[in-house]
């Protein structure tokens, strides 16, 4: 009996590459499944009435999110990858890069924020946006929801364009980390349709080029934050059911 020759040597640059990329599909089926369960949502909806339960359910997921994509694959490949501090991963700060990352985090928002905010009026959107389906709104509902958003987006991306993108370019060369970077970050649109889908792909290069660029994960942190407030907000101005009542 024959086989081809395959190279299976464990080389020393091989867990750079592998880890992240493992640890990404792990982490982000773990919040997923999190965020879909059935049993999880009944726990909250039983203890609460419905408003309530609504929003301390999707704060809980947004909270899930920045646990499971954000700080548990970086502690683990701050453990097994100690050669990679929080800088490396782009948590940083880097004053020679600082302009070129407010220039692109507002010449971006001032591009997607006004095509979110169209978007976000379609029926097809309102079915789903915004998240928390409290009938009636009030300030801290608003700021739970803003809240919650932000802290999920900062695990999000410091997932996709840190932790799986910095290392993957060490090793593999830069086209190729964008690409498994881009081909994972649509594959988590696929829930929320064609739409969100495809338009994953363009920016997640977009992003990925200005993150390598930059140095820092804040251009694409920022911009999807500035993304999912605009939908999220004119998903509540526009929704027929759904109502703010200042207080």
């Amino acid at each position: 009996m024959h086989t081809l020759p395959v190279d299976f040597n464990w080389k020393s640059n091989t867990l750079t590459s592998v880890l992240p990329v493992l640890l990404s599909l792990v982490f982000f089926v773990a919040y997923w499944f999190t965020a879909q369960s059935d049993r999880i949502k009944a726990s909250f909806y039983s203890k609460y009435d419905k408003d309530t339960a609504s929003v301390k359910h999707i704060f809980f997921t947004k909270y899930m999110g920045f646990l499971l994509m954000g700080v548990s694959p970086t502690v683990i490949c701050l453990f097994f990858l100690p050669d990679y501090s929080l800088a490396d991963y782009g948590l940083t700060i880097l004053p020679e890069t600082t302009l070129f990352s407010v220039i692109w985090t507002l010449g971006l928002s001032a591009l997607v924020v006004p095509l979110a905010y169209i978007s976000a009026k379609k029926p097809k959107n309102l079915v789903n946006y915004p998240q928390i389906r409290a009938i009636i709104w009030t300030n801290k509902t608003v700021f739970i929801n803003a809240l919650g958003w932000f802290i999920y987006l900062f695990g999000y991306e410091f997932l996709f364009r840190g932790t799986l993108l910095f290392p993957l370019v060490d090793t593999l060369g830069v086209w190729p980390a964008i690409a498994i970077n881009i081909a994972l970050y649509s594959a988590t649109h696929i829930p929320k349709g064609l739409d969100e889908t495809i338009g994953a792909i363009p920016l997640g290069l977009v992003l990925c080029l200005l993150t390598l660029q930059s140095g820092t994960i804040w251009i694409a942190f920022l911009v999807h934050v500035a993304m999912a407030w605009t939908n999220s907000f004119t998903a509540l101005k526009f929704h027929p059911d759904i109502h703010y009542k200042r207080s």
